[in-house]
């Protein structure tokens, strides 16, 4: 029999993940790929190795829409992909898409985060 997961009990995380544009999230949705910042890859990862399940939650900015969400399925790695095509971000990750739907801020409006003073989940 397989034994379970180290990470089946932990903590179920969620990030909001914003885009400078829709290209990004469509090579997301299509490879199951993604690359962030230098500066969000720790706290990814710690979040990756503590808890049972990572939710990324994506937004272009300036939409007022979210487009869907994933789950983290692999920590980050090193490599980095071309598809970005920014010197800006680092090592690319395995996503795989849940929901592939755009959805405006407003119908989120009650969900508040309560390690950003309250403040809406947009």
């Amino acid at each position: 029999s397989e034994s379970p997961s180290p990470r089946q009990n932990m903590l179920v995380r969620y990030f909001i993940m914003k885009s400078n544009n829709l290209k990004n999230i469509e090579i997301s949705q299509q490879k199951g790929i993604w690359s962030t910042t230098p500066s969000n890859e720790t706290k990814l990862n710690g979040a990756f190795w503590e808890s049972s399940t990572v939710y990324l939650i994506f937004s272009v900015q300036g939409s007022g829409h979210f487009q869907g969400f994933a789950t983290m399925c692999s920590p980050i790695g090193c490599e980095k992909s071309q598809d970005w095509g920014s010197a800006g971000f680092g090592g690319v990750f395995k996503v795989e898409w849940i929901r592939k739907e755009s959805i405006p801020f407003q119908f989120a409006h009650n969900l508040l985060n309560p390690w950003n003073d309250n403040k809406k989940v947009q």
